[in-house]
């Protein structure tokens, strides 16, 4: 099948446009939910026959603070089969990206967009080397998704979502997309500095994703013991001192602070790291704790912390088949 032409220009996007979300997880999932719901042109590609097969047949259903509702899509491991996008929005797993893009190269002209809706750092450059900075945006949300199983999402809190490029320039197509999420929903803003917006959420994740992984407490619970609090200060402290070398403005002024505040208000949540290991699935380490790690390598600032975190959740990953269960 042949993809149809890319539609001209940015200002058409007023007329309607073709999004296509790359992973069918958690976060794509709920929002392609609520894109279809305010009646955009919306296709899944993923790369799971079997999940292709039965959320074609299912659909999603939606619970938690958003209500209840279900929704069909349309969805394929075939890009040829979807065509070119005007936006596609990527949000596979961090250790992902390089091949989702690859595979979904058949949905890119020369007109598309590809935002990024990731956990962590790197996936806006592994995006730009492979279709080209200028096509590339960058972007972090605070929605709150849990998966209940295939196709089966839970909302368990709103945020807010920040797009922008990392060249600081906001062009006509950023703007559009702001509003397609918002019409959507979802709170969005756009950031001159997204460098800045994404290590600010990179550093919040480090003190919380990994510490919950081990522990398997949910984020409100590293409040309650000095030791998971003491292992969250150091982690975030390394982790400032690496964005302050490499200039990043934090956009709160007390990081600890913030971290604690961002425990506080999803207590009851179960980060998306703990979610993997109980579920014995990779997690993204590698592009959270383990991104401070090397760029703190860069700049010679140790990482201390952030290693010990790091080899305690690659240890938990690579001894899934070996842990001690409950007789």
């Amino acid at each position: 099948m042949n993809p149809a032409p890319a539609r001209r220009g940015w200002a058409l996007w007023r007329c309607g446009v073709k999004i296509t979300i790359v992973g069918p997880g958690a976060v794509g999932l709920l929002f392609g939910a609520s894109l279809i719901k305010s009646k955009e042109d919306l296709h899944f590609l993923d790369h799971d026959p079997k999940r292709a097969q039965k959320l074609k047949k299912d659909g999603i259903k939606i619970e938690g603070i958003s209500g209840s509702h279900h929704v069909d899509i349309d969805v394929t491991t075939d890009p040829e089969a979807i065509g070119v996008s005007d936006l596609v929005i990527v949000c596979v797993k961090s250790y992902d990206t390089e091949e989702a893009i690859k595979n979904a190269k058949p949905l890119i002209s020369d007109n598309t967009q590809v935002l990024t809706l990731q956990n962590g750092v790197g996936n806006v450059q592994i995006l730009e080397d492979a279709v080209g900075e200028d096509r590339v945006i960058g972007g972090v949300t605070n929605q709150g998704a849990n998966m209940a199983g295939w196709g089966h999402v839970i909302h368990a809190g709103r945020g807010e979502t920040v797009i922008g490029k990392r060249d600081k320039k906001i062009l006509g197509p950023i703007r559009e997309i702001a509003k397609v999420l918002n019409r959507a929903g979802f709170s969005t803003k756009v950031s001159k500095d997204i460098d800045s917006i994404i290590w600010s959420k990179l550093i919040i994740n480090a003190g919380i994703n990994a510490l919950t992984a081990i522990t398997r407490l949910n984020n409100g619970r590293l409040l309650e013991f000095d030791g998971t609090k003491e292992i969250m200060k150091k982690a975030v402290s390394e982790a400032v001192k690496v964005a302050k070398r490499r200039r990043i403005k934090l956009i709160y002024d007390d990081p600890i602070q913030k971290v604690e505040s961002v425990c506080k208000a999803t207590a009851k949540n179960v980060s998306s790291m703990l979610q993997d290991v109980l579920k014995n699935r990779k997690t993204e380490i590698d592009f959270i704790n383990g991104a401070i790690i090397r760029q703190g390598a860069n700049y010679n600032i140790p990482t201390p912390t952030n290693e010990v975190l790091t080899s305690q959740i690659k240890t938990i990953e690579s001894s899934y088949d070996k842990q001690v269960r409950p007789q």
